[in-house]
């Protein structure tokens, strides 16, 4: 047990080596990416527009009220 935990905290073998070394680094980037999607979150209202643009306009007139 005390040998695993030395491979997995970092000992001097190289990170080829370590039979799971490609997991911990999926596992490290998944949570880095949901760390950024909590703090930065996408908000698509901020985005969309808001009603017809002025191509809309030119094309069709003054919407109904």
């Amino acid at each position: 047990m005390g040998r695993a935990i030395a491979v997995i905290l970092g000992s001097t073998e190289t990170a080829q080596s370590r039979p799971f070394g490609a997991l911990g680094q999926a596992l490290a980037a998944f949570w880095q990416e949901m760390i950024r999607d909590v703090v930065h979150p996408y908000r698509p209202e901020q985005h969309y527009m808001r009603g017809p643009g002025p191509a809309w306009r030119a094309k069709y007139g003054n919407p109904p009220v």
